[in-house]
């Protein structure tokens, strides 16, 4: 969350991009960020609807069911296969504790912080190659990630924008197109086609 007054902008990660970084993560054993990056680009969750995960809450289900802390809406998300599969890659790894948050600190008392997730997105960042901007790269990257996927997986249509607008449960579309960066990134084409 911004401090008053404070401008913060993060923006979106190319798809395949994230998707190498998670196998990347993976060989590396950083499995605890190959997930969160994972869920992240999966479910269009906010980092703080993320951070309350329990392993329970998707071993072996179809859907994530949550109440989201900004909003109070109740959310049904349908697990994806992809998301299922590095999930049960992910699953030896948690010390059979079913009950236990996902992504718990390093001294297993809370939930890893914000602060902490977004340090590492920036040195994942420029470590590999994600953007000319890292300090752009922030958890709500991932969010808007998955929007942009699905934006661009429903040909840039108007339906996708709906559907996206309802998901985000934003105010219009207008609002999710700003958000996602649409009219900047054509405007910034334009220039590159010249």
């Amino acid at each position: 969350m911004a401090l008053s007054g404070q401008n913060t902008k993060s923006d979106y990660i190319e798809w395949n991009k994230l998707q190498t970084t998670i196998l990347k993560l993976e060989r590396d054993k950083d499995w605890k960020f190959a997930l969160l990056i994972s869920i992240g680009i999966y479910t269009g969750l906010r980092i703080s609807d993320i951070l309350v995960l329990k392993w329970k809450d998707i071993a072996e289900k179809e859907f994530i069911e949550i109440t989201e802390k900004k909003t109070k809406k109740f959310r049904r998300i349908r697990i994806n296969q992809n998301l299922k599969e590095i999930f049960d890659r992910m699953l030896p790894h948690n010390n059979n504790d079913l009950e236990s948050l996902i992504f718990l600190n390093r001294f297993s008392t809370s939930a890893i912080s914000v602060q902490f997730i977004n340090r590492k997105l920036k040195i994942l960042a420029i470590d590999y190659k994600l953007t000319n901007q890292p300090n752009n790269i922030k958890s709500h990257s991932l969010r808007k990630s998955f929007g942009r996927r699905v934006f661009e997986n429903n040909d840039n249509s108007e339906k996708a924008l709906i559907l996206l607008s309802e998901m985000f449960n934003h105010t219009s579309i207008k609002t999710t197109k700003v958000y996602l960066g649409i009219r900047e990134k054509e405007m910034f084409e334009v220039y590159e086609n010249l």
